[in-house]
């Protein structure tokens, strides 16, 4: 039976680069000829989550992963634009396909998403690789990558207009959050005349709020001149919880711990470390006790609040692979004897973890496997302020 296989690769071009982002490198439609010869390969094969998490992130970056049946080569930097080409290729074999269809393969370089900010580009970035998040099924297992470009700082129409001429040429979709009206209003009719996607990220919700307070919004991004930052005590005290945090780090200094808002508690390598710092820069004074084997914790941990106390666990298979990896880093060959990423003292002290974390059931248990730092400070933030406050319902207060 002969099998025919097709694939669809736009072919794009990178016009010559302007000063305010670093484009990605574009993909460039394989020689007709020379591919013909060359039998694609089928879909690609499911992986383990591990490879999928790793492989989503690198996606999500920005940077180039190589796929099977996906043979291309970048283009020069001073390449001409040209327009989208649909290439197809027609490929036989001899070998017998199944009636499920999974020898029609259908791949497509990476589509990009322009991301415009008059700011540093925080909102408008974390909303997109947010949704994108939504897509990562998509991302690993179909091969429809995506590059996004970032472009800070704009606060003039005429580099607002060069980024949307680009954006057309390369048949991108374009995100902003301008605060100025007029700013973002000619982004919204540019890309109407341009034919380009766009979505307004700050508008809508800046017009509701507007709404719902009965207050004009004053149109100014965060660090115009006309906007001004007082040094406030929230400000002093977010400083002060990231000093308290780097001098706690690793159950240092155990006499202090009734100081601190939070305490982390677990195995190493489970992102204590990472989580702390993160918990720090929101205002919280953190510290962290490593669990470890044959080493009694210190007594100040059970003399404090139970209710600041939390929990870190995480899946043995995970954290064996976060310990190779560390091992590495830190010099060790394959030819040293370690036990610290053997499966058996893995298992072993995930054990003794959870045993003492059963002998203190106030202290909630979290597990961190798969999840973002900022998925896991989510949660413990929301236990914490529920635990504070006594919510009957669950959420994070905060007063301006």
């Amino acid at each position: 039976m002969i099998a025919s296989s097709t694939l669809s690769v736009p072919n794009l071009g990178l016009a010559p680069r302007t000063s305010y982002a670093n484009h990605q490198p574009i993909l460039k439609t394989p020689n007709a000829s020379a591919s013909s010869s060359e039998p694609q390969g089928g879909k690609p094969k499911g992986s383990s989550q591990l490879t999928r998490w790793s492989r989503a992130r690198a996606i999500r970056s920005g940077r180039k992963l190589d796929r099977a049946g996906q043979r291309s080569q970048l283009l020069e930097p001073n390449s001409p634009v040209q327009p989208r080409e649909r290439v197809s290729l027609d490929v036989k074999d001899d070998t017998s396909t199944g009636s499920d269809g999974e020898d029609d393969v259908e791949m497509t370089a990476g589509k990009s998403i322009y991301m415009v900010s008059d700011g540093t580009g925080w909102t408008v970035e974390h909303s997109v690789n947010a949704a994108l998040g939504q897509f990562e099924h998509c991302l690993v297992d179909r091969g429809c990558a995506v590059n996004t470009h970032l472009f800070s700082g704009i606060d003039e129409v005429e580099r607002l207009m060069e980024i949307v001429k680009q954006a057309a040429k390369e048949g991108a979709m374009l995100v902003y959050t301008l605060a100025e009206p007029s700013m973002a209003e000619s982004a919204r009719h540019a890309c109407k005349h341009w034919g380009i996607p766009t979505t307004d990220m700050l508008g809508p919700i800046t017009e509701a709020i507007a709404t719902h307070l009965g207050v004009s919004p004053s149109g100014l991004p965060r660090g115009a001149p006309g906007r001004s930052f007082p040094l406030t005590d929230d400000y002093f005290r977010r400083i002060e919880a990231i000093e308290f945090t780097i001098k706690q780090d690793d159950g240092a200094l155990p006499q202090n711990l009734h100081k601190a808002d939070i305490i982390l508690a677990g195995v190493s390598r489970t992102g204590k470390t990472p989580l702390s710092i993160y918990l720090a820069q929101k205002g919280y004074k953190v510290a962290n006790v490593p669990i470890v084997m044959g080493v009694p914790l210190p007594k100040t941990l059970f003399e404090v609040d139970p209710e600041k106390v939390f929990g870190l666990t995480i899946n043995p298979l995970v954290l064996q692979t976060i310990r190779r990896a560390r091992a590495k880093t830190l010099g060790f060959s394959e030819g040293m004897k370690s036990n610290y990423s053997e499966m058996d003292h893995v298992r072993q002290e995930l054990e003794f973890a959870r045993t003492i974390l059963a002998q203190n059931p106030v202290w909630p248990v979290i597990e961190v496997t798969g999840k973002a730092i900022e998925e896991t400070a989510a949660v413990v933030l929301r236990l914490y302020h529920d635990r504070k406050h006594k919510c009957s319902m669950p959420r994070i207060s905060k007063r301006y």
